[in-house]
């Protein structure tokens, strides 16, 4: 409960957010076979990077979300490294030391498979050349998982396979 609260209230602030810059990207995700699941929208924040998904056809129930730290979306998506941490912390939102820039809330797929949702993440930048830049040299990449995140096992949240895949570009 304290979590989606926290959600709530982190989407709710989003309404308020003014653009930092003109700086936006975008991400398709795909399943392992291929198909399209999904679509993101991301753009500059002051305080972050929001990030609008657009999904469709997911299993229903919980799923890790995250941005790993490789441009690359080959079935099983291991290809996407692992978490995007440039600041080298432990993983998890419950982590007393600081999360991974690239740990985020879960999300809950309803029984549809469609879901709909904006996050902002307050420790990533669309700006070049930053050391917590989604659009660094090698690329960053935004990954569902098969199950949720504990919040707090290292290194990934014990969050099961990866079941979608979308390369952030410019």
């Amino acid at each position: 409960m304290f979590l989606r609260t926290v959600l709530a209230a982190v989407l709710m602030s989003t309404v308020a957010l003014t653009t930092a810059s003109a700086d936006t990207a975008k991400a398709t995700f795909k399943n392992a076979d291929g198909a399209v699941v999904g679509h993101a929208d991301l753009m500059q924040a002051t305080n972050g990077v929001l990030i609008q998904l657009t999904l469709k056809g997911l299993p229903p129930g919980g799923h890790a979300f995250h941005v790993h730290a490789v441009g690359k979306c080959e079935p099983p998506f291991t290809s996407a490294g692992g978490h995007f941490n440039p600041q080298n912390h432990k993983h998890g939102i419950m982590a007393s030391e600081g999360a991974h820039a690239g740990d985020m809330p879960n999300l809950t797929i309803p029984a549809s498979g469609e879901l709909k949702l904006e996050i902002l993440n307050p420790a990533v930048t669309l700006a070049k050349g930053a050391p917590n830049s989604l659009l660094k040299p090698d690329g960053t990449a935004l990954v569902i998982h098969a199950t949720v995140d504990d919040y707090k096992s290292d290194p990934a949240g014990n969050a099961g396979g990866r079941i979608a895949c979308a390369v952030v570009e410019p």
